[in-house]
């Protein structure tokens, strides 16, 4: 199998199952409870939080762990905005967010606030124009993603937090799901406030993820109970998942130029080879994250190309796993008037560290023949 799904998920490393297995064998107390056994465990968390936190650049009392990157993207929208409420009211929300961001927007609505979209261009990037014409003095929380999922394209967050920063007193949360491992995440390279983490997207597990805030940042709960993570996440802590989340985030950030290297090395040979048919547009604009390559086909629906690729092997996905099984085009692709003849047939092809050149070179054999089927090129 050639697989090139890694933004809907990574298999998981080696070195990081090892950890999770591990720590469930040699420690499986509740990191709460005041026994011996417990307290072992507890230092063991801790540990993992004060690993995360050194590669952050925070406070370990500032990394929560979540369930995931969808949890973290929900704490950072209503537990920022709750917390900082009595600012204003009024919220800045890229177009192109992940449907955990938009979601949690659209209900912030709901309960009271004022949420604005901030425009992209054709590339599906934000112009820091639209952020400087939305931008308020009663703005309290900007959330804008490091890379998209479906694009790959690179938001200027340096840009947009500078403007910020000098105009309001606004929070800026970003999510990194797609980013962190690809390009430098931290709060010493980006001055942002909050910043979502997912362990699946960097060869982690499954249902584990991390929130990160700035040292002195603030959020309110949303998960109510024993007080565990500092009063921000009530419930027992999955002492594994935690634990094995540090481990993800230390290899991506350790190999981090490596994989970059790796990676970008294969959409080199691969680009020039998807532009080279005249019925294919690229999608991922030239400012992009390495490890992702959105293209389509005229008047071809993507869901085609995909069975097809599959019968032979390659697994691609359509613009965004989140949203492949719908039967709606992507917000993304709108945002960007991709024109009608291309926005049904958008294919994601994305890669990780594990990926070959090899792969590459087989993936182009098998494409070229899969279009002389559904096209005739």
């Amino acid at each position: 199998m050639i697989y090139f799904d890694n933004s809907a998920t990574t298999k998981v490393h080696p070195e990081v199952m090892k950890t999770f297995v591990a720590v469930n064998e040699k420690f499986w107390a509740n990191p709460a409870s005041i026994h011996e056994f417990g307290h072992q465990t507890n230092e063991l968390l801790q540990s993992a939080r004060k690993q995360v936190a050194e590669i952050l650049h925070t406070s370990p009392n500032k990394i929560y762990f979540t369930s995931g990157g969808t949890e973290s993207n929900n704490l950072a929208i209503f537990g920022l905005a709750n917390k900082y409420k009595t600012r204003g009211r009024h919220v800045l929300v890229s177009e192109i967010e992940h449907p955990s961001i938009l979601e949690a927007a659209k209900q912030l609505m709901k309960n009271g606030f004022e949420v604005e979209w901030i425009p992209v261009n054709s590339d599906g990037i934000i112009v820091i124009d639209a952020v400087k014409k939305l931008l308020r003095t009663d703005t309290i929380l900007v959330s804008v993603m490091h890379v998209n999922n479906e694009t790959g394209a690179i938001q200027p967050i340096q840009e947009i937090s500078a403007y910020v920063r000098q105009n309001s007193r606004a929070v800026i949360h970003m999510d990194a799901v797609q980013s962190f491992g690809k390009l430098p995440v931290h709060f010493g390279a980006l001055d942002v406030d909050a910043i979502t983490i997912s362990s699946h997207k960097i060869h982690g597990l499954k249902g584990s993820g991390l929130l990160a805030l700035k040292q002195f940042m603030e959020v309110e709960p949303m998960l109510f109970g024993g007080g565990q993570e500092s009063g921000i996440r009530s419930g027992t802590t999955p002492v594994p998942l935690a634990v094995s989340t540090a481990k993800a985030v230390r290899l991506a950030h350790d190999n981090l130029q490596e994989n970059a290297k790796t990676m970008k090395e294969i959409t080199e040979n691969l680009i020039p080879f998807l532009t080279s048919f005249p019925s294919i547009k690229l999608i991922s604009p030239t400012n992009r994250a390495s490890h992702i390559v959105s293209f389509s086909v005229r008047k071809i629906k993507g869901e085609v190309l995909i069975n097809a690729l599959q019968q032979k092997n390659v697994i691609v996905s359509t613009s965004s796993a989140c949203s492949s099984r719908q039967t709606t085009t992507s917000h993304v692709l709108k945002a960007m008037h991709i024109q009608d003849d291309y926005i049904k047939g958008v294919i994601r092809l994305s890669f990780s560290a594990i990926n070959t050149q090899e792969e590459i070179n087989q993936f182009k054999k098998i494409f070229t023949n899969v279009m002389k089927v559904i096209k005739g090129d």
